[in-house]
Formats: structure tokens, sequence, C-alpha cells
């Protein structure tokens, strides 16, 4: 197997899924237009586009769109020694978009997106590791992305988000199972209101964040126009208005913002393997770990992952650009 890269480098290991959106294109709602997509692939590019060395441990197939989304993740600069390779098909995601945002009705059975092998070798080479989305809950890659979240919680920095889909290919009880057990291995768990409605349906989101960082977790929730809030250990809230912005396009928006604290994690080493598996991967920013930022560092990463947002907003596309404001604290 390809080696992964060197302990302390900053590089993220991205794991889950790469596929195809379909959406309305410009001539009409009859049109649709093939777009790579997949939220891990989306946050693997753009880390890639941030400046941070990024590995996608996907699986990639052997049609037309396949090698679409590796032109597109190449030419970011995203690394794939650490991708699977398949000749089965793509996944297809048709996009719906709609007044309360875009949904999804997928095409999943027998694609190459979900043969992912499981990466628990690898993780301690990297600053941090990121899972979530569809093939943290389709198999068979569930159970190679749990094994790695596992590994990745004990070696390096988890991140997850849960990402949260809804569609009549999926059973709810099992993917939202599969999503809390996540967020219970993570050290940062990043998440939108929706998502956190879907997972814990009984509880206020916000009262949801305040019980996941109680237990030692950096929660960052999203809640797209109206900002983002951040909740660390035991410290009150801190919120960030969006970046204001003539609205384009929403796809890809939270993912570009999940590239911004990821990047902004790395660059201000809040992130790292600290060779002491069990003892909770949170190498020192200051004199805190990622769960206990300080309330003006929390705001100065949160401020600069919206940014990064912004820039996916106000075009076609899921690319982001980095922010005239630097990341490096």
């Amino acid at each position: 197997m390809t080696e992964g890269p060197d302990a302390g480098s900053g590089a993220v290991l991205v794991m889950g899924e790469a596929l195809i959106d379909l959406v309305p294109s410009p001539d009409g709602p009859e049109t649709l237009r093939a777009q790579p997509g997949g939220a891990p692939a989306n946050v693997a590019a753009g880390l890639a586009r941030l400046s941070t060395p990024s590995w996608f441990a996907g699986a990639l197939g052997g049609d037309g769109f396949a090698r679409m989304i590796e032109q597109r993740l190449a030419s970011a600069g995203t690394r794939l020694g650490l991708c699977a390779r398949s000749e089965l098909p793509t996944t297809l995601a048709v996009a719906d978009p709609g007044p309360d945002g875009t949904g999804y009705h997928f095409h999943l059975a027998d694609t190459a997106t979900f043969q992912l092998p499981d990466h628990s070798a690898e993780v301690a080479g990297f600053a941090a590791v990121y899972v979530g989305g569809l093939a943290a809950v389709v198999e068979p890659s569930a159970g190679a992305v749990a094994a790695t979240a596992r590994a990745g919680a004990e070696r390096s920095l988890l991140v997850v988000d849960p990402n949260v889909r809804e569609d009549r290919t999926l059973d709810p009880e099992p993917s939202v199972r599969r999503l809390r057990e996540l967020c219970s291995l993570a050290h940062v768990v990043k998440a939108s209101d929706e998502d956190l409605g879907r997972l814990w349906p009984d509880t206020d989101p916000d009262e949801t964040c305040r019980r996941l960082a109680g237990e030692g977790r950096l929660v960052v929730l999203t809640r797209g126009a109206r900002g983002s809030t951040a909740y660390s250990g035991s410290a009150e809230p801190v919120s960030v208005p969006a970046v204001p912005v003539t609205v384009v396009n929403t796809i890809g928006a939270g993912d570009a913002f999940m590239a911004g604290v990821l990047h902004w994690l790395t660059v201000n080493g809040a992130a790292g393997p600290t060779g002491s598996p069990g003892g909770g991967a949170t190498r020192v920013l200051g004199d805190g770990g990622v769960s206990r930022l300080p309330g003006d560092k929390v705001a100065a990463m949160l401020g600069f992952a919206s940014e990064v947002a912004a820039s996916v907003v106000a075009q076609t596309g899921t690319e982001p650009s980095l922010p005239s404001t630097p990341a490096r604290i």
C-alpha cells in the first residue's frame, strides 16, 4: 500500500465518498449538469486549494465520471495515493434545490464509491482525520470508516461532519446510530442545525452542542446565512455572523467551511498526532488543547472559515479560495 505523509507534516486524511452531483443547468430545469461532489471529496479538494496537504481515502470507479472526479481532485493538489480503484460505476446524486436548501436522491447500488478499505494503519502520520457523510452509513464502506475513525481518535485529531442525508435508499435507524457513534469518538464535531435535528430530534441543537462540548470536544454549529457558533468545553459559546455575499450557489458551502476550520486548526498547531494512543489527540495551541481554545481564537477560526465558505457561495461550483485574512495567528 502507498505510504502516507510523515507525522508532523500537517497533512489531513479525508475518508469518504467522491460522487457526481447532477444539478439543474442554467439552460432549464429539464437539463442536468454533472458536477464532481461528495462532502469528503469537496473537503479534500478545498484543503488542497487552501494549501493544506490532503490525502483523499475514497474510491474511484472505472467510468468517465470517475475520470472527471480524479481530474478535479488532482488539479486541486489532493494526493490520491490512498484512493482505492474499482471497475464499478460512480454513485450519482440528483440535486433537488428548494427554498429550504438542496435535497438529494441517490443512485448508490453496486457502485465503486463505497468500496473503501480500512485505513487504520495510516492515521498516525496525519495531523487530522476527517470522516462523515454517506460513506459512514453505506455498506461496505461504513465498517471501514468506523474502524479508521476509532484509530484516528487514538492517534490523531478526529474531525467528524455527520452531513446527514435522507433518502429512500437509506435506512434511517442504523444511519443515525453510526453517525452518533462517530460524533462520540470525535475531538471536533462540525454540524449544521439540520444535522443535529435529525440525529437528536428531541433535543434543541444548542443543547446538543453544549452536551458534546462538555464531554471534551470542540463543536462547531453552522446555520447557513445566520452564521456559526462554536462550543468549547464549558466556556460560553462564540458566534460569528456569515460573511455578507450575493448568493449564487449554496452547494458545497458547508464543505468549504469545514475545509476552512481544518486548515485553520492545522496551520495553528491545534491538530496532530500525540504518540499517546487513547490519550486524546489535542496538540496544544498556546496553553490549551483543541477543546479549550480561548474565545478570541475560536472567533478567528470561525471568521476564517466563514470567508472560505463565502468564496463558494458567491460563485458557481464548489472550489473555495484562500481569504485575504491570514489563518495563522
